[in-house]
Formats: C-alpha cells, structure tokens, sequence
C-alpha cells in the first residue's frame, strides 16, 4: 500500500498544480465519452469493458483534481489521493472504493488476461458521473484551497 508522503516524493506522484477548469471540464467530456463507448462494449470483452470502466471512474476523479490543481500520474499514488478526499468530504468513499476495486479488475483482465466478468450497471456509473458534477460545481475556492493545504501538510 502506498501512503501520500511518498506519493508526494516520485517525480510522477501527486503535485499541486495551478487550478484548471478547462482541463476539469475535458477530463469530464473523456469520461461521458467513455461511458458511451462502454455502452458499445457491453456482452463484448471482459478486457475492454474492465479497463473502459476503471477509465470512465478515473477520469471523473481526475476531472476533481484538475480543478483542485492535483496532478497525479500513478494510479496507486491517484486512489490513496481518492481515500484523502473522501475523509474531507469532497468525495463520496464508494469513489475510493470502485476505484480501488475496479483497478484490480482492470489489471487481471487486462495484463494477466483473466477474463473475469464485469458488472455494468449503466444507472450506477450515470450517478457516479452526476455526483461528479455536483462535486465539480459545489467546491469553492475556500475549499479548494483548504484540500490544497491538507495536501501540502499531510504525510
């Protein structure tokens, strides 16, 4: 298990970054783009689906960070990151544990070719991305800077 301490010390582990809600807004485009694509995938291959999945969740997480100003390009360091926002409340703690979850399946399936089933529950991904978008219209600056604060503070 990783821990932010050392996350914050890889050269490609978590780091505070300007806000961007340009780049908020398109990491939440790929993810209605992948939730699309998912749609086409079902009944198809475990592969594609795990990994379509795990990317939709990561990119609505990833759409947070950017306009949090959080860059973070290991997915371990990225999911411990998850487990911090949802102990401040900025994130649901079922988007630390589907991501969590999720990666795992995405990994057997796409690098050691299980092939396990994935579950596709299109109204459970729909509410995953519409909380998205309350979380991404309901943070403010005041708290915006106080995650970038417990970041900067947290070991």
């Amino acid at each position: 298990m990783v821990n932010l301490d050392w996350c914050k010390k890889q050269e490609k582990g978590i780091k505070l970054i300007e806000p961007n809600d340009n780049l908020s807004k398109e990491y939440l485009s790929n993810a209605e783009e992948t939730l699309d694509v998912l749609k086409r995938l079902k009944g198809k291959s475990n592969m594609w689906l795990a990994t379509s999945k795990y990317y939709f969740e990561y990119f609505c997480v990833y759409s947070i960070f950017m306009k949090l100003g959080i860059k973070c390009e290991i997915h371990d360091c990225t999911i411990e990151l998850c487990r911090l926002l949802s102990s401040l409340e900025i994130i649901p703690v079922d988007f630390y544990k589907l991501l969590k979850k999720d990666k795992e399946l995405r990994i057997d399936n796409q690098y050691y070719l299980k092939n396990k089933k994935v579950e596709i529950d299109f109204e459970e991904l729909t509410t995953f991305l519409l909380k998205t978008k309350d979380i991404l219209i309901k943070l403010s600056l005041d708290k915006i800077k106080e995650v970038r604060e417990k970041i900067k503070n947290e070991n």
